[in-house]
């Protein structure tokens, strides 16, 4: 463990800690990753949950990282916490309690990696159709030839016809 205050204030939360260009990266499981958002968020300051992403290193495992970027406004900082997930647990807890912005990223990690988030009050697709078969972030898909339409009016976009009325 380096010689970061944060990882320090959240001692056995945080399974390592990486330090590169300032920039504070703390590693912890799944099972606690709620635990350590709380302390962030409560005690650190760390009152923005800016981002949250994840990371298919398909076929080494753990195949997943779930990636979470916490803005402090109050202490001018940004720290990012990562748990691991192995390819046969491909789920999580919600942090949507934590963070209100969290629920529409869950949804959006969700819906191109395949990644559930426990306890998530609706966690559905947000950004493909509902009848879109797969999770089109995950490295085992196949890249395709054929593009997938996702407008109603294709016909008339390919016809250079962009406009209503027209």
């Amino acid at each position: 463990m380096s010689d970061s205050p944060l990882a320090q204030s959240l001692g056995d939360l945080i399974t390592e800690t990486r330090v590169f260009r300032d920039e504070v990266t703390l590693i912890t499981t799944r099972e606690r990753v709620v635990e350590v958002l709380t302390r962030l968020r409560d005690g650190e300051h760390f009152e923005v949950l800016t981002d949250l992403t994840a990371v298919d290193f398909h076929p080494a495992e753990p195949r997943f990282a779930l990636v979470y970027l916490l803005t402090s406004l109050q202490r001018n900082m940004r720290v990012r916490i990562k748990c691991f997930l192995n390819g046969s647990e491909r789920a999580a807890p919600t942090v949507s309690g934590v963070f209100a912005s969290a629920n529409w990223l869950e949804r959006e990690v969700y819906d191109l990696f395949g990644i559930h988030f426990e306890g998530h009050p609706d966690l559905r697709r947000i950004v493909l159709p509902n009848d879109y078969v797969g999770h089109p972030l995950l490295k085992e898909v196949p890249v395709q030839v054929e593009e997938v339409s996702f407008t109603f009016n294709r016909r008339r976009i390919e016809a250079g016809k962009i406009f209503a009325g027209e």
